[in-house]
């Protein structure tokens, strides 16, 4: 698989590929600084722990769409970590995997039971430190070209599985921001019953603005505590 890169984005699919609706997207990541793109950068230590995540985007339509969506997961209630929370389908690099496609990929399968054959590997954005965790993460975005059905495969990690609509996410009147009793404070959204912050509404919110997608908001107009705005979400 050939690639080219700028800026830290590797692109492997040629962009006369894609549909028309995921071109700005690559374009607009080739044209952003990395700065605009990694808020933490990863240490220079060599026994970090990596992982990689899948930002997988379709066209919609066979969920009654007009329009692209993302693939998005909810953590398990009782897991250690991030509990309950949304996110990308990914996870740990194992020994046999093959750089940080095959690690999305196996993850995605692993957590959502998708068919990775169905699924195009467009580009990978740097590495990415997530403190918290401890992780070296690694966005890979993909094609869902020909989407297979989804569900929450592993239970013990993955309580649901959601295709969130880009209208939805752009959508002025589910656009927050999130607190956390940590002091941090960052783009969330609210979709599909769900609150979306944190690593995952940090990348969302910068990857529609790179695309052109996002609508005008008034930030800070509603800021929702972490704690409040996640029961409410599994209440709902």
């Amino acid at each position: 698989m050939s690639a080219t890169e700028s800026a830290g984005v590797e692109v492997f699919s040629d962009l006369t590929d894609l549909p028309a609706w995921y071109v700005p997207l690559i374009t607009g990541l080739q044209s952003a600084s990395p700065e605009e793109l990694v808020r933490f950068r990863a240490p220079d230590e060599e026994k970090v722990r990596h992982s990689a995540v899948l930002v997988l985007f379709a066209d919609g339509r066979d969920i009654g769409e007009s329009g692209p969506d993302v693939l998005l997961i909810e953590r398990a209630a009782d897991m250690r970590s991030h509990a309950g929370q949304p996110a990308f389908p990914g996870g740990a690099a194992d020994p046999g995997d093959n750089g940080p496609i095959s690690t999305a990929l196996r993850e995605a399968q692993e957590e959502t039971g998708l068919d990775p054959a169905g699924v195009t590997p467009v580009a990978a954005l740097p590495q990415m430190w997530l403190p918290p965790s401890g992780f070296v993460v690694t966005p890979v975005l993909g094609w869902w070209r020909e989407t297979s059905e989804i569900a929450a495969a592993d239970p013990a990690e993955v309580a649901d599985v959601h295709r969130v609509a880009i209208a939805d996410l752009v959508n002025p009147a589910n656009r927050v921001k999130v607190s956390h009793p940590s002091g941090y404070v960052g783009s969330g959204f609210e979709v599909s019953g769900m609150l979306v912050w944190g690593f995952t509404g940090l990348l969302l919110d910068r990857l529609l603005d790179m695309a052109g997608w996002s609508l005008p908001w008034e930030e800070g107009a509603r800021v929702v505590p972490f704690d409040d705005g996640w029961r409410a979400s599994q209440d709902s």
